[in-house]
């Protein structure tokens, strides 16, 4: 596996594409790759992040994915992209210039998913243009087109303090069940 440092950009044979299509029922937007997540190619895939646990426990998957395996959310109906696209890091090493609110408008719009939700109150300030004092978990009042925007608490463990599965649970919820992935 190849070493990268704590962060900095996203070397290109290191980019994880976005997980895209029309008529998805749910994307999750991050902030950017961690450094574990680059080195592997695959989205969440520190050992200490709760997303694809959160996901199964939650209901949005019928089984625990593996990081490697993030191809197979659109089995499900599920899309993942980044607001930074071209680095890798924990948020705070991450250049202003990083930060592309208006790709993921562009995205929202071309794909129009049911409901866009952040993993992090970081990537839901930039797109928002909201301090993340100023934004609650949860169902937000506006929406992207006709997508609704939803915060979620981020599954990362340095975030570990914040965590709450609540809001999470809420969007399964809200969320179609997830059909059976079809034989292929």
């Amino acid at each position: 596996m190849t070493h990268l440092n704590r962060a900095g950009l996203l070397p290109d044979g290191h980019r994880v594409p976005d997980l895209l299509r029309p008529g998805l029922k749910l994307v999750f937007c991050g902030t950017a790759l961690g450094r574990v997540s680059a080195q592997k190619r695959a989205y969440y895939a520190h050992p200490g992040n709760f997303f694809w646990r959160t996901l199964y426990g939650v209901g949005l998957t019928p089984e625990r994915l593996a990081p490697t395996d993030y191809p197979r959310l659109l089995d499900y109906g599920i899309g993942l992209t980044d607001l930074c696209k071209a680095h890798y890091g924990n948020d705070v090493d991450l250049p202003a210039e990083a930060w592309d609110a208006e790709a993921l408008t562009a995205k929202i719009a071309a794909y129009a998913p049911q409901h866009l939700a952040f993993t992090s109150k970081t990537a839901a300030s930039v797109f928002l243009e909201r301090p993340t004092g100023k934004i609650a978990l949860g169902l937000q009042a506006g929406k992207a087109g006709e997508t609704s925007l939803r915060v979620l608490p981020s599954p990362s463990g340095q975030a570990r303090r914040f965590w709450d599965e609540a809001a999470w649970r809420d969007l399964a919820q809200a969320v179609t069940p997830c059909p059976e992935p079809s034989a292929t």
